[in-house]
């Protein structure tokens, strides 16, 4: 028996980016582990990803190309070649072309977060064949915009610097469930004496081992941290040399910060006015100590109307009270603007004839069922989905649905199982998994270039992204060099090595030895130099206002509550959340049977005062509704979810849950207030009892 280890990387769209070493025995990979030498990874992988060859080897692979042979909708397909499925779809796709490229949409995420097998050459073919730019918006735009017009990019603290913080103050995320490593530091930061306060509607995995939980209001987390503004201000907590030296408009911030006493914010967060007034205290208390205080802000925030201006204004907190003088100060949302990516070269936007129209991902729903005007421009004829599974994760499903059922839309889906979106494809092509096909990666949640080795040899006939877009690219006539360029050449490509914070890059060492961080230093903001238009931390935005956007902190109320709504919280008096599910990574996993059990099935997690008027106890099938649609979950009756809350952890397969639906039928394309993104966790229901 032949025995070997390949360094590998975890693809998949979690801040964690984890080393994998995977042992193949005789061409088989026999287990997939956590690089014990890399720094973040230490060794430790999720619950989900130590399962991947569970995965790849999965009974249900797709392993050849496929024609639809049933209807839209019931995944029947027959076998076909891949000369067939190529020629099939560049002549569709070229007949649409003629006449109307804009009528061809690219639909893709980040099911996979590699540079390579992402969007490289996928995004060369697009490009030179015209089609509708795709507005890929659905997980993390909003807090992108808002956290930018602060800061200036996405740059912040270093993963690695957080177990010496006094206080961590996690704000919208679940760690234990999706940033597993993260918490590994705010562990050892809680063992060292340092305080944790998690702010969430629902009392997480997260929230329970935390010190402190507020359970505030979702759509809220803007007045709150305008509350602790005020509080800052008003009580001399706030770093004055700092704010004079890096910050502008602190002037203007402080009259509105004036605006938000305890008392409102309180009520408006449906908190207690000495929660605001402890998180604020303490906060710039331990500051005033000299002592590093952090915040992972996480994306669940902003997946509401005001999402965007909620981390803002939480992105303006570390620089009032100077927590960005020291390396485990500061805030997290993403690392990502850190790393000098070569999209420019790796995408080739050069290969445009002209400006094209841009499609966003989260309003699909209501796109593809869009006629031909002079506004929309030409009716979308033809989808190619790769990365994602719009079926499942998309809002307003329904008429998701009802889109991909049209019998003149042609789809094409790139995959590794039959997903829900896949049964709606008239050509299905079996993807390679990470175990075979080679990638390079950045990371949003750490500071390391990464580096996928294939493992094994694809199964059955799967092919990597890469390969499948430049077979089309072959029989289409696309004739320019960068078509034929190998993975290799590509991933050699994918970071700026002219940059000085990868100086040092080269593709064959990093394949090598796996890893590599980025040469920063590990205070970012110390002494300021924000890369912002004035080079300081922007409390007063002029590039918002420029957009149309206050441009300072403010609240803004939910689309749907009590508060900004009444009328449609009387008929719907719920407020509902869909935060991912701990065995699940937004729909990758769903089919693992191993994964799937442990969760069980859909459940709803509702407090019990909102049960007993409803006549629910625990273990009922519930119906949740409202004017866009319903689906059904088992009733969880726990006080984890608070009074007018209920929780619907996610995203399920619709053919894998108990009705066919998951959550998504319930919420809206509505965007948030900057970067175009969706509003998932902005939604009322309301919640039956279903009779047994």
């Amino acid at each position: 028996m032949t025995t070997t280890q390949v360094r590998g990387t975890c693809p998949l769209d979690c801040p964690d980016t984890c080393a994998l070493l995977i042992t193949v025995e005789d061409g088989v990979a026999t287990e997939v582990k956590g690089d014990p030498d890399h720094p973040t990874t230490a060794g430790v992988l999720c619950t989900k990803v130590s399962r991947f060859t569970e995965r790849t080897y999965h009974a249900d692979r797709l392993l050849y190309p496929m024609r639809r042979v049933g209807k839209k909708g019931e995944g029947k397909f027959e076998r076909i070649s891949w000369d067939a499925a190529i020629a099939e779809i560049a002549d569709r796709l070229g007949a649409i072309a003629a006449r109307a490229p804009q009528a061809i949409l690219p639909y893709s995420y980040c099911g996979t977060m590699g540079q390579v097998q992402g969007e490289s050459m996928s995004m060369r073919f697009f490009n030179q064949l015209g089609a509708s730019a795709l507005d890929r918006t659905i997980c993390a735009n909003a807090g992108f915009y808002g956290y930018r017009y602060t800061i200036g990019a996405t740059i912040g603290t270093d993963i690695e610097q957080f177990q010496d913080a006094r206080l961590i103050i996690i704000w919208g995320g679940n760690p234990i469930a999706s940033n597993l490593h993260f918490w590994m530091r705010a562990q050892e930061a809680k063992r060292r004496g340092a305080r944790l306060i998690a702010i969430d509607p629902y009392r997480s995995l997260t929230a329970e081992k935390c010190h402190q939980h507020i359970a505030l209001l979702p759509g809220t987390d803007t007045a709150l941290a305008l509350g602790m503004m005020h509080v800052l201000i008003r009580d001399g907590l706030v770093d004055e040399e700092y704010i004079a030296a890096h910050t502008i408009g602190y002037e203007q911030l402080k009259v509105r910060a004036a605006e938000w006493t305890p008392q409102r914010v309180a009520t408006t967060c449906g908190i207690s006015v000495d929660e605001v007034l402890g998180l604020a205290q303490e906060y710039g208390a331990t500051a005033r100590r000299g002592e590093p205080v952090a915040i992972r802000v996480n994306y669940g925030v902003q997946r509401v109307r005001g999402g965007g201006m909620a981390v803002r204004n939480i992105s303006c907190l570390p620089a009032l009270v100077g927590a960005w003088r020291h390396a485990a100060g500061g805030v997290q949302l993403s690392s990502s603007g850190t790393f000098p990516l070569n999209k420019a070269v790796m995408q080739r936007p050069d290969l445009l004839k002209g400006p094209v129209r841009t499609i966003n991902m989260t309003t699909i729903g209501d796109d593809l069922l869009r006629d031909t005007s002079p506004e929309f421009g030409p009716r979308i004829e033809a989808v190619i989905v790769y990365n994602a599974n719009p079926l499942a994760i998309a809002p307003d499903s329904a008429k998701v649905m009802q889109g991909f059922q049209r019998d003149d839309l042609f789809t094409v889906v790139l995959e590794h199982f039959q997903t829900d979106s896949a049964d709606y494809a008239d050509i299905l092509l079996p993807a390679t998994t990470q175990l075979e096909h080679l990638d390079a990666h950045h990371a949003y949640g750490h500071l390391y270039m990464m580096a996928n080795n294939p493992a094994i040899a694809p199964l059955g006939e799967s092919k990597p992204n890469t390969e499948i877009f430049r077979l089309l690219a072959a029989r289409m006539g696309f004739t320019d060099p960068c078509f034929a360029e190998s993975d290799d050449e590509l991933a050699a490509q994918a970071f700026n090595r002219q940059h000085e914070r990868a100086v040092h890059f080269d593709w064959e060492s990093l394949k090598q030895k796996g890893w590599q961080k980025l040469a920063v230093p590990s205070a970012p903001f110390a002494d300021g130099g924000f890369p912002t238009p004035s080079g300081k931390c922007e409390l007063y935005s002029a590039s918002m206002l420029a957009d149309g956007l206050d441009p300072l902190p403010a609240h803004i109320a939910p689309y749907e509550s009590v508060a900004s709504n009444p009328a449609l919280a009387a008929k719907y008096p719920l407020a509902m959340i869909s935060p991912p599910a701990r065995n699940f990574l937004n729909s990758t996993f769903v089919n693992v049977k191993s994964l799937r059990s442990t969760e069980g099935e859909p459940h709803l997690d509702i407090h019990p005062d909102d049960c007993a008027p409803r006549g629910i106890v625990h273990g009922d099938m519930l119906r949740i509704f409202n004017d866009r649609g319903s689906f059904v979950a088992r009733a969880r009756v726990t006080t984890k979810a608070r009074v007018g809350l209920v929780v619907g952890l996610s995203v399920w397969w619709k053919k894998l849950s108990t009705d066919g639906k998951n959550a998504n039928e319930v919420t809206s394309q509505a965007l948030t207030d900057m970067g175009r993104a969706p509003t998932f966790y902005d939604t009322l229901v309301q919640v039956e009892k279903l009779a047994a």
